[in-house]
């Protein structure tokens, strides 16, 4: 499980690394994460 929580952690900093702005938003974080909304 730790391994999962990594990675995603490193796909968010990758993505954050890539963005325009000062902060991610929340659908560019549901859209990493691979959330839905209905999951939310």
């Amino acid at each position: 499980m730790a391994l999962a929580e990594i990675e995603l952690c490193g796909e968010l900093i990758i993505a954050a690394s890539a963005a325009d702005g000062e902060r991610l938003s929340a659908d560019r974080i549901d859209e990493v994460l691979r959330v839905a909304a209905k999951d939310r």
